[in-house]
C-alpha cells in the first residue's frame, strides 16, 4: 500500500472499513469503483471494465457511473442483494488544498433503499431484526422508506414454538433484509426455510448474550424516552435486544437523521388472527400459487386503494386480521357509511387520487436526500387536505364530520412551500432553478443582474455584427471556454483587431473582447452565486419541513385510513358483498357464500354459491368427499377467505352470515416437496399437520385437504383417520376435511361433532356433471377416470384404465368402498384387534409427545395392526 497513488492509498482505507459493499468512490462527476468492486459492479450493471494507475506500476480495474444517475444504479445493485457505500467529497475540490477529504455518507443496503422509483409503492420494505436463544426470540422490523417500526417477542423453552414464531413472523412481513444474532444462524433448518420462501439478505452480528449490550441506552436515546415503559416494552429483553441493534444498524448505515422512526409499537402476536406462512400462501392472499402474481389473490380484488400509503395499509390489515368484535365493528361502521352515501364515496375516492406518498415524502425529508420535486409533491399532496377535510366535515354522519375535524391540514406547511418552491422544479439541486421570485430579496437582486446581462449580451451580438459586417457571428458559452464569439472561416477576413483569438475549431475561430470579459464576469458571477444561494434556501426550507415531520406522518395515518375504508365499501358496492354479523358463540353461518376471487375471475360471472354451518357442539368438524375438480378445495378455501376478509373489517360475498372470531386459520392443502432441505411431498405434509396439531386451539380454523396421500393407502388412511379423532377429541378447533378415504365417513357415526358433506355431480352414462353444491351426506366413489377424461387423457388409456378397474374390484384386490350404508364391507386399521388398539392409545400420554412423536408411534401402530391382519 505504501506505493499506492495518495488517491488509491485514500480509497483503499475506506474500503477496509466496508469489506461487505460496492464503493461508489466519488471522482468529480462520477462514482468510481476499483479492483474487485468494479470487476462485479461492471457484470452486474453491464457497464465497461476499464484500468487506473494505481502507483508502482499497479493497474487497478476501474468502472464508473455519473453521479446523477447514481440512483438507478445503486439500486440494481441493491435489488440484487448487495450493500453499496457512497462515498463523497466532503469538501470543495476547487478549493481544497492536496487530496479531496472523502468518507462514506450513506450504505444503501435491501432493507434500507428509499428510492421510490424502485420500491414497490403499495408494499413495505422491512428491515428485520432477529435477537434468538434457547429461552425466547424477539423481532423488530423497520420500514426506513415511511418510518414504520414494529416489534414483538415469544419467551419460552420450546424449541419448536420459537422457530414457529419467528419462520410466521417472517412470513407476514417479508423482509428484504434480516440482521442477526449468531444463534440464529445456527438453527439450519429454519434459515434454509427462511431463504426458501422470502429469500432475504441476512447480516449477521455477534452477541454472547442478551445482557452483554445495553440496547436499552439506544433506544431512549433515539425515541427520547426517559423509560421503557413509555415505549411499551418494560421488561421484554428479548425486544429490546432486537430494537436496540436496529437502531444500532440503522445508525451505522444511514448515518444521519432519523426523525420520521418517532415511535416503536409492541404488539403481541395473540391480539391478531395469526396465519402461518403456509396458510398466506394457500390462500392466495397477497399472490397466486402458480404464477406469484398480484392478479387473482384476494388483495387484487380488494385494493381499490387511491393512494400508495393506503396500499400498504390494506396489506397489513390483511396480514394482521382482528380479533376483537369492537375494533371490527368501527370498521365495519365506517364502511357501511360510504355505502349509504355512493356519491361521497367517489368524491373521497376522487380526492385520495391527488395526494402522494406522505409517509415515503417525509422519509427521505427526515434523510436530508429529498429534492425540491418532493417538496413540490407534499406541497400538491397537502393542498388536497382541505377538500377531503370539506367532504367530510359536510357530511350528514356525525361519524365522517368528526374524522373531518381530526385531520390537520397543514396549511403552514402549504404556504412555506408556496411562496418559496417553483412549479415543476428541476430534479438537480445544485444548478438552480429552485426558488420562486419574491421569497428571498438578495437571490432576486442577483437574478436581475442575470437577467440584464443576458441581455447585454444579446444587444452586444448585435451592435457587433453591425460594426463587423460578419452577418453569421454568434455568441456562444460553454462551461470551459465561458462566453465568446464564434467565426467561420469565411469571414476570418473580417475580423477586427480588438478580437483576441480563443480557439480554433475545423471551420470557425472562437474570440473574446474585453468588453465581452467584463460581461461574463458579471454574469457567471451572479449565476454562481444564484445556485449557492438557491441551494442554501432550499436546505434552510427543507429543516423547516423537517422539523414537522410527526405531523405529516400523523395525518398519513387518517388518510390511509380513510383510502383503506373507502376501498372496502367500492368492493362491497361493486360486488353485491353483505356486512356479516359477528359473534362469540363459535358459531360460523354462511348462507350463499361465494369464493370472491374464483367469482370475479369467472367469464360467465356466475358462481354456485354454498350455505357453511359449523358451531361448537354437533358440527365442529366436516368430512368432505367428491371427485377431484368437483370444488371441494374451492370451498373450503372460500370459508377460510370469507372468515379473513370479515376480521378486517371487510364486507363479504354471502347473503347474510354471522362469524365467531377465529384466532388462527391452519391450512394443509395441496402436494408439494421440499427437496432442498432433504424432505419428501409426505415428509411436508407432516410437517404441516404436526404444526397445526401443536399450535391450534379450540377457536381456530383447520382446513386439511387429502392428508395422508403421500404414502400407502393402510397408512395414509390410519394417519388421516387418527388426525381427525385427535382434533376431534383433544382440540376441538373448526376442521373442514376434504379426502378420498371414503371410511372416513365412519366417523360421523364414532365421534361427536364430526359431519359428513358432499359434492353433487350429475352422472350421464360414463360423463360426469359438476354441480358445485355442498350438501350433507357423503359418497363412495372418486370418478378419478372420469376426471382424468375431463382432463384430456387419451382415451385408450381411459378405456383400458376402467379395464383394470373393473379386474381389480372383481379380484378384491383393492381397499374396499366403505359407505355408511355398507358396513359390512368396511376396512380399515380399527377393524383388527380394535379394543387393543384403543388400550394402546388411550395410555398414551400425548401431552409429552410432540405431534411428530405422535405420528411415528402412528406408524408403529398401524404397521402392528397389518402383522395382525397377515396372521388373522
Amino acid at each position: 500500500m505504501d506505493n499506492l497513488t495518495p488517491m488509491m492509498k485514500q480509497y483503499k482505507k475506506i474500503k477496509e472499513r466496508y469489506k461487505d459493499s460496492i464503493l461508489f468512490f466519488r471522482l468529480g462527476d462520477f462514482y468510481e469503483m476499483f479492483f474487485d468492486d468494479a470487476i462485479i459492479a461492471s457484470k452486474e450493471l453491464e457497464i465497461a471494465l476499464t484500468q487506473r494507475d494505481a502507483g508502482n506500476n499497479l493497474k487497478a480495474p476501474m468502472c464508473g457511473v455519473p453521479y446523477h444517475v447514481s440512483d438507478v444504479y445503486i439500486s440494481k445493485l441493491v435489488k440484487k442483494g448487495y450493500k453499496v457505500a457512497i462515498c463523497e467529497q466532503l469538501e470543495d475540490p476547487s478549493t481544497a488544498k492536496g487530496l479531496v477529504e472523502r468518507d462514506v455518507i450513506r450504505v444503501v443496503t435491501p432493507g434500507t433503499i428509499t428510492d421510490t422509483n424502485v420500491l414497490d409503492e403499495k408494499s413495505n420494505n422491512f428491515l428485520a431484526s432477529i435477537y434468538m436463544d434457547s429461552w425466547g426470540a424477539g423481532i423488530s422490523y423497520v420500514d426506513s422508506s415511511t418510518g414504520e417500526m414494529y416489534t414483538t417477542e415469544v419467551l419460552i423453552k420450546d424449541e419448536r414454538i420459537i422457530y414457529d414464531f419467528v419462520l410466521d413472523e417472517l412470513g407476514k412481513i417479508s423482509p428484504s433484509e434480516i440482521i442477526c444474532n449468531s444463534d440464529f444462524l445456527k438453527n439450519k433448518k429454519i434459515l434454509k426455510t427462511i431463504k426458501n420462501r422470502i429469500n432475504p439478505y441476512i447480516n449477521s452480528y455477534d452477541t454472547k448474550s442478551i445482557e452483554e449490550v445495553d440496547w436499552e441506552k439506544n433506544l431512549l436515546s433515539h425515541f427520547k424516552s426517559n423509560g421503557l415503559e413509555d415505549l411499551g416494552i418494560e421488561g421484554k429483553m428479548y425486544c429490546i435486544a432486537s430494537a436496540g441493534k436496529l437502531i444500532d444498524y440503522l445508525y451505522n448505515t444511514q448515518k444521519g437523521s432519523l426523525n420520521h422512526i418517532s415511535s416503536l409499537e409492541y404488539y403481541d402476536i395473540n391480539e391478531y388472527m395469526i396465519m402461518d406462512i403456509n396458510t398466506r400462501i394457500n390462500l392466495e392472499i397477497h399472490e397466486t400459487i402458480m404464477t406469484r402474481e398480484k392478479k387473482g389473490a384476494l388483495i387484487w380484488l380488494l385494493d381499490k386503494t387511491s393512494t400508495a400509503m393506503g396500499g400498504r395499509l390494506l396489506k397489513n390489515w390483511l396480514e394482521q386480521p382482528l380479533i376483537h368484535i369492537d375494533k371490527i365493528k368501527k370498521r365495519q361502521k365506517f364502511v357501511q357509511l360510504f355505502l349509504e352515501d355512493i356519491i361521497l364515496m367517489d368524491k373521497v375516492k376522487d380526492c385520495l387520487k391527488n395526494i402522494y406518498d406522505l409517509e415515503r415524502l417525509a422519509g427521505k425529508i427526515s434523510y436530508g436526500n429529498c429534492n425540491a420535486r418532493d417538496l413540490y409533491s407534499l406541497k400538491i399532496s397537502i393542498g388536497h387536505i382541505p377538500e377531503l377535510k370539506s367532504l367530510l366535515f359536510n357530511s350528514d354522519k356525525k361519524e365522517f364530520v368528526e374524522l373531518g375535524m381530526e385531520l390537520d391540514s397543514l396549511q403552514d406547511i402549504y404556504q412555506l412551500l408556496d411562496i418559496s418552491i417553483v412549479d415543476n422544479p428541476p430534479i438537480t439541486l445544485k444548478e438552480g432553478g429552485l426558488i420562486k421570485s419574491g421569497y428571498n430579496k438578495d437571490l432576486d437582486e442577483l437574478k436581475n443582474i442575470s437577467r440584464t446581462g443576458k441581455q447585454l449580451l444579446t444587444n452586444l451580438e448585435i451592435e457587433e455584427k453591425e460594426k463587423t459586417g460578419i452577418k453569421n457571428l454568434r455568441i456562444g458559452f460553454n462551461k470551459i471556454s465561458g462566453y465568446y464569439f464564434e467565426v467561420t472561416k469565411s469571414y476570418i477576413n473580417l475580423v477586427p483587431d480588438y478580437f483576441i483569438r480563443k480557439q480554433t475549431l475545423t471551420n470557425s475561430e472562437r474570440y473574446h473582447t474585453k468588453e465581452l470579459k467584463e460581461l461574463e464576469a458579471k454574469i457567471l458571477g451572479a449565476e454562481d452565486k444564484i445556485i449557492e444561494i438557491e441551494y442554501n434556501l432550499f436546505n434552510q426550507i427543507r429543516e423547516k419541513v423537517k422539523m414537522e415531520i410527526e405531523r405529516i406522518q400523523g395525518i398519513s395515518k387518517l388518510i390511509s385510513q380513510i383510502d383503506v375504508l373507502n376501498s372496502l365499501a367500492q368492493v362491497a358496492y361493486e360486488n353485491n358483498y353483505v356486512m356479516p354479523k359477528l359473534n362469540d358463540k363459535g358459531i360460523i353461518k354462511i348462507i350463499e357464500g361465494r369464493h370472491p376471487v374464483v367469482e370475479a375471475t369467472l367469464s360467465n360471472g356466475y358462481f354456485v354459491p354454498n350455505d357453511t354451518y359449523m358451531d361448537n357442539h354437533d358440527n365442529k368438524i366436516q368430512i368432505i368427499t367428491g371427485p377431484n375438480m368437483a370444488g371441494k378445495s374451492t370451498y373450503m378455501r372460500q370459508v377460510a377467505i370469507i372468515i379473513l376478509m370479515a376480521q378486517i373489517g371487510s364486507f363479504i360475498p354471502a347473503k347474510e352470515a354471522d362469524i365467531c372470531i377465529i384466532d388462527r386459520i391452519f391450512t394443509r392443502i395441496g402436494a408439494s416437496d421440499n427437496l432442498s432441505q432433504g424432505e419428501s411431498t409426505f415428509m411436508v405434509e407432516m410437517n404441516e399437520v404436526a404444526n397445526i396439531i401443536k399450535n391450534a386451539t379450540k377457536n381456530s380454523l383447520i382446513i386439511l385437504d387429502e392428508v395422508g396421500r403421500g404414502t400407502s393407502t393402510y397408512d395414509g388412511l390410519s394417519i388421516a383417520w387418527s388426525v381427525v379423532e385427535y382434533i376431534a377429541e383433544n382440540i376441538g378447533a373448526k376442521t373442514l376435511f376434504a379426502t378420498h378415504y371414503h371410511e372416513l365417513v365412519d366417523l360421523e357415526n364414532k365421534l361427536k361433532g364430526v359431519k359428513n358433506l358432499t359434492i353433487l355431480v350429475e352422472e350421464k352414462g360414463d360423463e360426469i356433471i359438476f354441480l358445485r353444491k355442498i350438501v350433507e351426506g357423503s359418497t363412495n366413489k372418486s370418478y378419478g377416470i372420469q376426471v382424468a377424461k375431463l382432463a384430456g387423457i387419451d382415451n385408450k388409456i381411459i378405456d383400458r384404465a376402467n379395464e383394470i378397474l373393473q379386474q381389480i374390484e372383481k379380484s378384491n384386490l383393492s381397499t374396499p368402498k366403505s359407505n355408511v350404508v355398507q358396513e359390512n364391507k368396511q376396512l380399515n386399521f380399527l377393524d383388527y384387534k380394535k379394543d387393543y388398539f384403543i388400550d394402546k392409545v388411550k395410555n398414551l400420554n400425548v401431552n409429552h409427545l410432540t405431534p411428530i412423536e405422535a405420528i411415528n408411534i402412528l406408524f408403529e401402530l398401524v404397521e402392528e395392526a397389518k402383522k395382525l391382519k397377515e396372521r388373522a
